[in-house]
């Protein structure tokens, strides 16, 4: 996971609790918003972003077919998935795992610990 861009932080709205989905990395937890993470730190919102490696690869796999949402299902603004960075693009948390919009199909580039908050 990288580290982005630090900016301020409306820290209410990112803090534990806040409602927003959330996602363990190394010894802390991050809020999902906006289609960014950010752990809370020093009155900060520190970005993270899942790196393309071999647990998130960024490869095109059409013949993944997780069947949690419909065939048609278009990713994107307002879809119901978190948006996430990774690497140089984004991608959508859906059952556990990263999906990226790819032609007629959705790609899966691995897993993640992102829920999403009560």
């Amino acid at each position: 996971m990288s580290e982005q861009k630090n900016h301020p932080s409306d820290v209410h709205t990112r803090a534990t609790g806040s409602g927003h989905a959330t996602t363990a990395h190394d010894d802390h937890k991050e809020c999902v918003q906006g289609g960014h993470r950010d752990h809370v730190a020093g009155g900060r919102a520190h970005g993270h972003q899942f790196d393309v490696g071999k647990s998130n690869p960024a490869a095109c796999t059409p013949e993944h077919a997780c069947g949690a949402h419909a065939a048609d299902h278009v990713h994107g603004t307002g879809c119901s998935h978190e948006a996430v960075p990774h690497g140089d693009h984004t991608d959508y948390v859906v059952n556990g795992h990263l999906h990226h919009p790819c032609d007629k199909h959705c790609d899966d580039h691995g897993p993640t610990s992102t829920r999403r908050a009560p």
